[in-house]
């Protein structure tokens, strides 16, 4: 478990310096280019250690998963893919969210909290939980606009045919990649 916890605040705590004014007390006692090597450093770092923490905690039960949520889990994760390559596409997603990739986490964490109650989850999905709700407010807070250009359709059919490709591709892999298959349920 120590791994995880240190994993969670090697990469969010470097999320967080990126959103405060240290950020710009790095970049001028430093260069941008050097803050950015290094941001990335530390967050491949924590993230590769939330991995093999994640995958090495014990399984302690806090709560047992909401049965009922498992109805609604696929519809939210395929959506939740889908929001997530929108935040980088052309499409028209961004002009009804100003964080199609927040809101993607957010979904993917919500849908994971509900269906896993171990301390190792809670830890890792409320984690990304609370992060991206915080970087939606800090984001808002220094101006974060929605997109105003209307985008042709076919942006937004591309940005479908991605997410899909890849919900379906985890959905089928998510016992080998993860450990829990998902058409146990």
């Amino acid at each position: 478990m120590t791994i995880l916890i240190i994993g969670l605040v090697a990469f969010f705590g470097m999320h967080l310096v990126s959103a405060t004014p240290l950020k710009k007390v790095f970049v001028d006692r430093t260069s941008a280019t050097f803050y950015k090597a290094g941001y990335a450093l530390a967050s491949l770092v924590g993230l590769l250690l939330i991995i093999v923490g994640k995958a090495n905690a014990p399984f302690e039960l806090v709560w047992n998963g909401v049965v009922q949520m498992r109805s609604f889990a696929l519809p939210l994760m395929w959506l939740s893919f889908i929001l997530l390559p929108a935040a980088h596409m052309k499409g028209n997603i961004k002009r009804f969210t100003r964080h199609p990739m927040l809101w993607a986490i957010v979904l993917w964490a919500v849908v994971h909290l509900s269906v896993n109650g171990d301390l190792a989850s809670i830890l890792l999905f409320g984690s990304f939980l609370l992060y991206s709700l915080f970087a939606m407010v800090s984001q808002n807070f220094r101006g974060a606009q929605k997109q105003h250009a209307v985008m042709p359709l076919k942006y937004d059919l591309i940005v479908i045919a991605a997410g899909t490709t890849v919900f379906l591709g985890i959905l089928f892999l998510h016992g080998v990649l993860f450990g829990v298959p998902l058409w146990s349920w």
